[in-house]
């Protein structure tokens, strides 16, 4: 194999070029690989598993959790008062709370902004895993925080 520092300087450049470019392919390759999220539903919830069904064919890698009992786990999320839904899911440290979109959660993950997580309210019709035929209520995505509050991250 011919040394790097004996070949003609152009010929070196494109070979240090392309070996950056390969790495960084390789890297940006990793950090596409398909997020894990873990949801937590209730056995019976048919729109829990619409929702997993959903985030699976929106690029994610789902791990369900079947329970009877959901509270201590809203507890322990830290899901703020009158703010819940009928599955909870953990995904790189966030919390997310209900139907939410998943290009919410995507953006969420980029942005990564200090917050413990993203919850849609109830279960409206329409959102992701409560589709209803045409009807689609307006609904937003909230942030949350560990203390509680929250405001608007988008509106559907």
């Amino acid at each position: 194999m011919t040394p790097l520092h004996t070949l003609p300087k152009k010929l070196r450049s494109l070979l240090l070029t392309l070996s950056s470019s390969a790495v960084l392919l390789i890297l940006s390759g990793a950090a596409m690989a398909n997020p894990e999220i873990e949801i937590f539903k209730s056995p019976s919830c048919g729109c829990c598993t619409k929702w997993a069904d959903y985030l699976k064919d929106n690029g994610f890698d789902v791990k369900l959790k079947e329970t009877e009992n959901l509270n201590p786990i809203k507890m322990s999320a830290r899901i703020p008062a009158g703010k819940g839904s009928c599955h909870t899911a953990f995904i790189d440290g966030y919390v997310i709370e209900g139907h939410v979109p998943a290009e919410d959660i995507k953006r969420l993950l980029e942005e990564k902004p200090d917050a413990q997580g993203l919850t849609v309210p109830g279960m409206p019709v329409g959102s992701p895993g409560m589709e209803m035929g045409a009807r689609k209520d307006a609904y937003q995505v909230l942030i949350f925080q560990k203390d509680g509050t929250t405001e608007v991250f988008s509106e559907h």
